[in-house]
């Protein structure tokens, strides 16, 4: 008979298909049940933290929830930290744990319940009679909120039988968040309004937008209104048209395309939380700007939002469209009699409706968008070979490794300083391509498990880690699980200027010791030959070719390919100016 961890693993697999973990005592029949008695494809990691952000990956490279798991006590704490970042970055994710027995704790028990609260996550525990309902319940409660839940299995119930698995409902998943009452509708005719007249409007979207399905709208919108868009880290390539598109905004824009972005006199932002790096520390928009906010949060995320609409992103775009589209068939007629026949200045279809308007400075002019050199703006520096110090310029080794990378990459990141050189350099074709796992949280140390699940998500796209020494050696011990789970797919560029080089530039500007901050360089290379890639040690730009002919070789015999680049710490990305300059 099944027991009642073959419930929670028979349930779970109806609506999950992807599990990682490191088996112990509390988790083992689990496991057990998965392997044995479910399709769900099981992924081993070598430290529980790995359960966790592996899960994570998945969901942010695929949209598909997924479940980690560990045993109790240290295997639990052990996946706090990432559970954290999960809950801050609100992924969805299903982590399955043994627990304490019913009877009480034992010696090295600790109280679960309380830890996964104090970073934000709930904690379901299953019963003897109900772990399919639980499980379910559990699985509703992450898709609902987008957060991670616990899901806890006392170590004296997890074998005990317990008859045939009932049927569980489907988790309900709530309809998307329409605007509702007066006042939304009248801020969203205020926006429709301002977008109507304005010279120079700007639509910015971060991941919530992408996560709504709202593309296809905001694109509509931004074609119907002449807008220029922009995107912030997570939300890259939202909009369909990327040559009217500034890029990400923010410590990691480019300083052509912030400067366009301050000119912008009305501004409305779907799906982003407008925190302190997007926002550029408050200078993101001139004062003048008008800015409005479209969210589910329950109000605006910024001081500098003047209107707000809880509502889905991709509802609200649609009414926008909507909105502004009666706005053009009433305007055109009034501007065909203006202009006369032989005046009238060039038309462009409108998207919503297949009708044509004229091309607009305020809907009738010529649009923003089209008057302005989006490609100059959003150019980089390109950096200099090698840095005065004789190291590698991580500008310019950035540049060349975005000209070698495969076009089908997903991006995965770990957390430091070296975070502004793929995110700068690297564009990607879709949010769900470039995730920074542990940015939520500001922690670091979250990236090769990270390519754990992105690979298992993504299983025809080459996996691109991005990871400094710091992170690199703290998440060490699941090297080997990268290697293993991408294996001729994956690549990992290791950004090793033999530090922690957010704290240099931040503290050692300071004059604090840096004897903390420093670490003997490491043979990142050497360690991934340890574990079955082939890694190469880069000091010139030449030493990069090994990529390009690596994206020629056949994925099947190809091995995975660990770059170690020997970079110079003296070359300060331009997002860790602005925190210097706010903290100075």
């Amino acid at each position: 008979m099944p027991s009642v961890s073959a419930h929670v693993a028979l349930t779970l697999a109806q609506h999950i298909d992807a599990v990682f973990g490191v088996m112990g005592n509390g988790n083992a029949y689990f496991l057990d049940a998965i392997e044995t008695r479910t399709d769900a494809v099981f992924t081993a990691v070598r430290h529980e933290q790995g359960a966790v952000v592996a899960a994570d990956a998945h969901f942010r490279a695929s949209g598909r929830i997924a479940a980690g798991t560990s045993t109790y006590g240290a295997g639990f704490t052990n996946t706090l930290t990432a559970l954290a970042e999960a809950v801050q970055a609100h992924v969805p994710l299903v982590l399955v744990v043994g627990d304490e027995p019913t009877s009480g704790p034992r010696p090295w028990d600790v109280d679960q319940i309380a830890l996964a609260s104090a970073v934000g996550a709930r904690t379901y525990t299953v019963g003897h009679a109900d772990a399919a309902a639980t499980t379910v319940i559990a699985i509703e409660h992450a898709l609902t909120y987008r957060v991670p839940v616990v899901l806890a299995i006392p170590y004296d119930v997890a074998s005990l039988e317990a008859g045939p698995v009932p049927e569980a409902p489907a988790p309900r998943i709530p309809a998307p968040l329409a605007p509702r009452g007066e006042f939304a509708e009248g801020t969203l005719d205020e926006i429709a309004e301002a977008l109507s007249g304005a010279s120079r409007p700007f639509l910015l979207a971060g991941r919530g937008a992408w996560l709504a399905g709202a593309g296809t709208a905001l694109g509509e919108l931004a074609a119907l209104t002449g807008a220029l868009t922009a995107s912030s880290a997570l939300g890259r390539g939202v909009f369909p048209e990327s040559q009217y598109d500034l890029g990400v905004t923010g410590g990691f824009g480019a300083d052509g395309a912030m400067e366009l972005v301050r000119t912008a006199d009305v501004a409305v932002v779907f799906g982003a939380s407008l925190n302190q790096f997007t926002m550029r520390f408050g200078e993101l928009f001139a004062p003048g700007t008008r800015v409005f906010q479209v969210d589910i949060a329950p109000a605006a995320t910024h001081p500098h939002v003047g209107g707000f609409v809880r509502a889905d992103a991709r509802v609200a775009a649609e009414a926008l469209v909507a909105r502004v589209s009666s706005r053009l068939s009433a305007l055109a007629p009034a501007a065909e009699q203006d202009f006369g026949a032989e005046s009238r200045p060039a038309e462009t279809p409108s998207v919503a409706h297949g009708a044509s308007h004229p091309a607009s400075d305020g809907l009738l002019g010529q649009p923003w968008r089209e008057t302005v050199d989006v490609a100059a703006a959003r150019a980089y520096d390109e950096g200099d070979d090698l840095a005065p110090d004789g190291r590698l310029d991580p500008r310019s080794a950035a540049r060349r490794i975005a000209e070698l990378l495969p076009e089908d990459r997903v991006v995965v990141s770990d957390g430091g300083h070296f975070i502004g050189w793929a995110n700068m350099y690297w564009p990607v074709e879709a949010p769900d391509r470039m995730m920074m796992v542990g940015t939520a949280f500001q922690s670091i140390g979250q990236g090769w498990p990270s390519v754990v699940g992105a690979a298992l998500a993504r299983r025809d796209s080459t996996v691109v880690l991005t990871s400094g020494d710091g992170g690199g050696l703290m998440a060490i011990a699941d090297l080997e699980s990268a290697v293993r789970a991408a294996a001729g797919r994956g690549i990992a560029v290791i950004w090793n200027d033999a530090a922690y080089g957010a704290e240099v530039n931040l503290y050692g500007l300071k004059g604090l010791a840096e004897g903390p901050m420093l670490i003997p360089e490491v043979d990142f290379a050497a360690f991934g030959a340890a574990v079955g890639a082939e890694g190469v040690v880069v000091k010139t730009l030449a030493d990069l070719d090994r990529l390009g002919t690596w994206a020629q070789e056949d994925a099947a015999t190809r091995r995975f390919l660990l770059l170690d680049l020997r970079i110079s710490g003296e070359v300060i990305a331009p997002y860790q100016q602005e925190i210097i300059r706010v903290n100075s």
